[in-house]
């Protein structure tokens, strides 16, 4: 049984738990976002 799960839908539920949990975690999470999306652009990754 092979159980495939998409990346995305999964950080997003994290990253909004931790946000509810600790909302000071939002400008971090948001530049990490932003960071990892744009190297992923320019690279094409």
């Amino acid at each position: 049984m092979t159980v495939h799960l998409e990346l995305v839908p999964i950080l997003s539920l994290v990253a909004g738990i931790a946000i509810l949990a600790v909302p000071k975690l939002l400008n971090l999470i948001v530049a990490i976002y932003l960071i990892v999306i744009g190297v992923v652009g320019i690279f094409g990754l």
